[in-house]
């Protein structure tokens, strides 16, 4: 069903952003997406990606006839002063849809931002963790489910002691990591 709402968005319009939380199968959607559409795939996290997009409209015009799937967008906030311009210039030849999937967390930052410079270009689609009308209630999924939470990863673990491990490790990278981006620096420890 997901999966059908991001197409048919990249049928109505031209920038598509998937967002939500880390680890809740993003880029795993995105991927199939872009194997079916052959498509260009950049991770904004790696570094010779980043560099692949050190002029935007050199390298992403290349590809005007692609989508171009950018995973963790938000590494990379001044790119979408660049993409307004490639679109717009796509738009005059006639390319109005299905250009551009971005991938990243749903901060107010990446919001502001898209929304400021993308105005009327992009069309935004949740995605959340798995919930009980996802998992069914068979064999015991809903108790699983409330057990482990929705994260992929947490609710499909081998145990429950896994699962566990998996949400302290989470819940730890995301206070070391990305709370810090939402205002005052605290230490993980004292959050």
């Amino acid at each position: 069903m997901l999966r059908t709402r991001v197409t048919e968005a990249l049928d109505r319009q031209v920038v598509v952003a998937l967002i939500g939380p880390r680890q809740v199968g993003k880029t795993t959607l995105a991927c199939e997406i872009y194997e079916e559409r052959d498509a260009l795939y950049l991770d904004l996290e790696d570094r010779d990606n980043r560099e692949k997009l050190a002029t935007p409209r050199l390298f992403l015009e290349q590809y005007e006839n692609s989508l171009v799937v950018l995973d963790e967008v938000h590494r990379t906030p001044e790119l979408f002063q660049d993409l307004r311009g490639i679109i717009d210039r796509g738009r005059r030849k006639g390319k109005r849809t299905g250009r551009f999937l971005v991938l990243g967390s749903a901060s107010i930052d990446l919001l502001k931002q898209s929304g400021e410079t993308l105005a009327g270009r992009i069309e935004y689609v949740d995605m959340h963790p798995l919930n009980v009308t996802e998992v069914g209630t068979m064999n015991n999924a809903v108790n699983q489910l409330w057990v482990r939470g929705g994260f992929p990863d947490s609710y499909l673990a081998k145990n429950d002691e896994y699962s566990f491990n998996i949400r302290k490790n989470f819940i730890r990278t995301y206070l070391e990591r990305d709370v810090f981006q939402f205002g005052p620096r605290i230490p993980a420890t004292t959050l």
